[in-house]
């Protein structure tokens, strides 16, 4: 087996090698997430943490890795009393994106544990990490069945399997260590909550620096032992750093000033629940036994701060991770040597919601999420102050007393809010976003694991049964019963075991819920650009996106204005990709509705190709005029609509014609695609449940507070 590259051999990097660096030596930290772009030495860094943890005493011969000093009484490989001792180095076990959930946390041979009643488990990852380092590369697309056997296993320290009435449980303690490429997609909050500290990696942009990257880099592949060779010395010599440090932790004091600044520092950036005050106070201690310190500073507590906190402070999807620094000083500097005062337990409850206190959600269990700086630069934690509104020229067919919303624009306006060849128009920012109701596509699909529409899947109620083609996965025990049953009396059966063949077996099929290609068309043309009618527009839009991430789909966008149409975001998971694009969407110029219809085509053709059996679901976002594509462009939207409605797309249309008089030109061009059109009002609230019949139907914590807070933090840490 060729050398790793060295941990001490990363160039930069200094948040990530320190953040690792502290779950080494204190591994109740809770991991790490990675987040950044691609070819950043994401991975790299990751793998070589495993060479520098210490041994592993185990005991010899159990798979489930179990510690001679203390071994697990329900271990399968149970029990272990006088068992001799072993040693093995620290584990670091990947777990790829498209694992098997067998693969993760095991799989039971079923034809011994029906006919002979053996518990024949065969151990997976989980049982593979215990007591290192599991990592998962791309964590953010892994799938969501998988994500909550995780999420089990991090909360319990333990993995269940549970299949028809053959029970095996296990011990599964492990540092959680993920990378993500933002632009991918977002992680679950659940999951997010779950890991200790999180980073952001960037590619340097000092020529040198890159240099020396590459250097290395170049060397490490001509010949990787003599490069690990040449840096054998700083690995061994931070190795023993962290040994060190790991032998100071338990000497380390965590005054009560520093549990002040640390409960203040989280209520004053309103974070859900105490799972970030307790991560912040191991940090803190980890960052003072690192440091050759036996007493936590402030500046342990600002620095862990900077890596517990960012991703706890994401209210919504869309919403970038990040601190404030200026609030963060200012916050430590309030409570520098202050500490709790009275018994928090006598502490009378406040009067009403507007008093002080954590939050009232159930601590450890609600994903802590927070409000991250988007592209603005960074404020108070309430959000800036909302800008006063613009003045507005009533559109035509809009009341002329309506008032205009608040919305910031950059350069003036052109031409008429509704001509066929106005001008472009500045962005317009969306309206507020509101919560939505399922749209599925019609049928029974295959696709990817998700939350939206009817499909086979691995997980979800059992349909039926049928005849493994492969290993046995999930076994339907009823059937697997009747096929045995005939057969006992020739099989020789005497006594009360059932007689088993392979034939026998069967394959329970299940169907639960798939993620769908949501693929918005957005009519930006001159028609569109009053501001109050744009930014309803990005508003509904913006609400499909958020329900598109929770309902873990792919999201694209195509635009249409002026005399073509573009892709303005190809299919990707990364819905805040797609709202980033929206928000700076302009608008202006004719309505080329044939060329969006077919641009849209195209996009689906290409995705199908690349994904069979994900499912797409179309949304035209139009008042419904053609005005541009040819001579007749009436015509060759209708046409292209067909286009969609003969492939059997799934499809609504958006109408968002408003005014007295509405020519109903969207539902027109609804019904060319086999599909239903709802008005813009009928997006809001609770009016949308109508537009899921119709598309289904369409085809057969606060800082004075601190001390009880910091009271919870010394009991749980």
């Amino acid at each position: 087996m060729s050398a790793r590259y060295p941990f001490t051999a990363v160039v930069g990097m200094a948040d990530l090698r320190l953040a690792l660096l502290l779950n080494a030596v204190s591994p109740a930290v809770g991991g790490v997430l990675v987040r950044g772009e691609k070819g950043t030495a994401k991975s790299t860094a990751v793998r070589a943490l495993a060479e520098l943890l210490p041994p592993v005493p185990v005991v010899a011969g159990c798979r489930f890795s179990c510690d001679p000093a203390s071994p697990d009484p329900g271990c399968p490989d149970g029990p272990h009393d006088a068992a001799p001792a072993a040693e093995r180095s620290a584990r670091m076990v990947e777990l790829p994106v498209g694992a098997s959930e067998d693969r993760l946390v095991g799989a039971l041979d079923f034809e011994k544990a029906l006919a002979e009643g053996v518990k024949a488990f065969e151990p997976g990852l989980l049982a593979a990490a215990h007591r290192g380092i599991l990592y998962v590369d791309e964590v953010n697309l892994l799938s969501d069945h998988l994500i909550d056997h995780l999420l089990d296993a991090a909360a319990m320290g333990s993995s269940h399997v549970e299949r028809e009435g053959v029970s095996v449980r296990h011990a599964a303690r492990f540092l959680l260590v993920g990378t993500m490429n933002p632009e991918e997609g977002e992680l679950r909050p659940q999951l997010l909550d779950r890991f200790g500290l999180t980073v952001e990696v960037a590619a340097s942009r000092e020529p040198a620096q890159r240099v020396e990257v590459v250097r290395r880099r170049l060397a490490f592949e001509d010949d990787p032992d003599a490069f690990a060779a040449r840096w054998a010395d700083e690995e061994s010599a931070l190795r023993a750093r962290i040994v060190a440090a790991r032998e100071r932790l338990p000497r380390v004091v965590l005054g009560d000033a520093a549990l002040l600044q640390i409960a203040a520092t989280c209520a004053a950036f309103e974070v859900d629940g105490m799972r970030a005050d307790i991560v912040m106070a191991r940090t803190a201690t980890a960052l003072a036994a690192w440091a050759d310190r036996t007493e936590v500073d402030s500046e342990d507590v600002r620095q862990a701060a900077l890596l517990a906190l960012p991703h706890r402070r994401r209210r919504n999807p869309f919403d970038a991770p990040g601190l404030d620094e200026d609030k963060l000083d200012e916050t430590l500097e309030r409570f520098k040597g202050e500490e709790p005062q009275g018994d928090p337990d006598d502490e009378p409850e406040p009067d009403g919601p507007g008093d002080g206190g954590p939050d009232g959600g159930p601590g450890g269990g609600v994903p802590p999420q927070g409000e991250g700086p988007d592209a603005v630069p960074q404020g108070p934690a309430d959000g800036p102050a909302p800008e006063a509104p613009a003045p507005d020229a009533p559109a035509p067919d809009s009341p002329a007393s309506a008032p205009a919303p608040a919305a910031r624009e950059t350069g003036a306006e052109s031409g008429p809010d509704s001509g066929a060849g106005s001008g472009e128009r500045a962005a317009v920012a969306a309206a507020e976003p509101f919560r939505t109701k399922v749209l599925s596509v019609p049928g029974l699909g295959e696709g990817a694991a998700g939350r939206r529409s009817r499909a086979r899947t691995e997980q979800g109620r059992t349909t039926g049964s049928v005849r493994p083609r492969g290993a046995l996965t999930k076994l339907h025990l009823t059937a697997t019963v009747r096929a045995a049953a005939p057969h006992q009396r020739a099989r020789g059966r005497s006594g009360p075991g059932l007689v088993l063949r392979r034939d026998d077996l069967r394959q329970a099929t299940r169907e639960g819920r798939e993620g769908n290609l949501v693929l918005f068309a957005v009519d930006a043309s001159g028609s569109m650009a009053a501001r109050r009618r744009m930014s309803a527009v990005k508003g509904a839009v913006l609400s499909l996106l958020l329900d598109a991430y929770q309902r873990r789909d792919k999201v694209g966008l195509v635009t249409f204005r002026g005399r073509d149409a573009e892709v303005a975001l190809p299919p990707t998971s990364s819905v805040d990709a797609a709202a980033a694009r929206l928000e700076q969407l302009p608008t202006g110029g004719r309505t080329p509705l044939s060329a969006g219809l077919l641009k849209a085509h195209d996009v689906l053709r290409i995705e199908r190709l690349r994904d069979p059996s994900r499912r797409p679901l179309l949304v035209v976002v139009t008042d419904g005029r053609a005005t541009g594509g040819g001579a007749d462009p009436v015509a060759l939207a209708a046409r292209a609509a067909r286009l969609h409605a003969a492939e059997g797309i799934a499809s609504v249309v958006v109408d968002c014609e408003t005014g007295p008089v509405r020519l109903g030109l969207a539902r027109e061009l609804a019904r060319e695609l086999g599909g239903t059109a709802v008005t813009l009002e009928e997006l809001r609230a609770d009016a949308i449940a109508g537009l899921v019949r119709d598309v289904q139907g369409a085809r057969p914590a606060r800082a004075g507070r601190a001390g009880q807070t910091a009271h919870t933090i010394r009991r749980a840490a």
